[in-house]
């Protein structure tokens, strides 16, 4: 008579060993979240507006790229986007054009601004962006905050180029710094148009009416503040390159995915109208 069949139970309980290594294996990642339909990659909206994306880059004044930028890639709301090109339309036919330096902003990105502002003893870059700013005083003076309107995705910091544009070198970090507010001739180059300041000034002469900035500076100031505002934009005071679209698509929702294409991947690509 056969006796009982050998139960395989007990090949299939895991060893003591086994169990260790389950233990320690790290969690697995969630998934990165991506951008909603609603959102566009600039280029393929205007490919003629150019994009110096600064904070995928050690050129800033963190001094090392932000959190959240992966690539350099302008994406913005559509409605927002369409209003660039409208503006980029009109610019062209006087032989200028866009160059945008920020875009949609992660929250991530906006939470390393808060690291680095609480960190007092980080000033690399204090000597270009923010000469005679004392750090401490960063969030009581309004240059840092938790939150910003880049994230809800219809913010743009942007300036004026003049056509055709000339290449710019790339920053070299350690470089000799000059101060953002010093004659052009003397600043970091940029192919922009003379905006008196450069981008990120944290200086009251970024002020876009500052009475101080006159001739061509304030004549350039006005000429992106007035088309900007024909195409929907509203100017922040307080920095001559930051615009906001209104109204708003998300004007409560900030988000967190990060700058690169794989955050778009699956949206339906924009059609481009002549």
């Amino acid at each position: 008579m056969k006796g009982p069949a050998p139960t395989l139970l007990p090949a299939l309980a895991p060893t003591a060993a086994a169990l260790l290594t389950l233990a320690a294996a790290p969690p697995p990642e969630a998934p990165e979240s991506r951008a909603p339909r609603a959102f566009a990659a600039l280029g393929m909206v205007d490919p003629t507006i150019i994009q110096e994306l600064r904070y995928t880059t050690a050129h800033n004044f963190i001094g090392e790229p932000v959190d959240g930028y992966r690539q350099p890639l302008c994406i913005l709301t559509r409605p927002a986007a369409d209003a660039l090109r409208t503006a980029q339309r009109r610019l062209l036919r006087r032989g200028y054009s866009l160059k945008v330096y920020d875009c949609y902003r992660p929250q991530r990105a906006v939470d390393h601004f808060v690291r680095w502002a609480e960190d007092l003893t980080d000033e690399r870059m204090k000597r270009e962006f923010y000469p005679r700013v004392d750090k401490s005083r960063l969030f009581e003076d309004g240059y840092i905050a938790g939150k910003s309107g880049h994230s809800r995705g219809s913010t743009v910091d942007l300036t004026l180029v003049k056509l055709p544009a000339r290449k710019t070198r790339p920053y070299a970090p350690g470089e000799k710094l000059t101060p953002c507010y010093a004659p052009r001739s003397a600043r970091f180059p940029d192919n922009s148009l003379d905006m008196g300041t450069g981008f990120d000034c944290f200086d009251t002469l970024s002020h876009t009416d500052d009475p101080r900035v006159q001739g061509s500076r304030r004549a350039h100031r006005l000429l992106l503040k007035e088309t900007l505002a024909e195409a929907g934009f509203v100017n922040l005071p307080e920095e001559w390159w930051h615009f906001t679209f209104r109204p708003e698509q998300f004007p409560d929702t900030y988000y967190d995915f990060p700058v690169s294409w794989s955050s778009l991947i699956g949206l339906k690509t924009p059609t481009r109208r002549p």
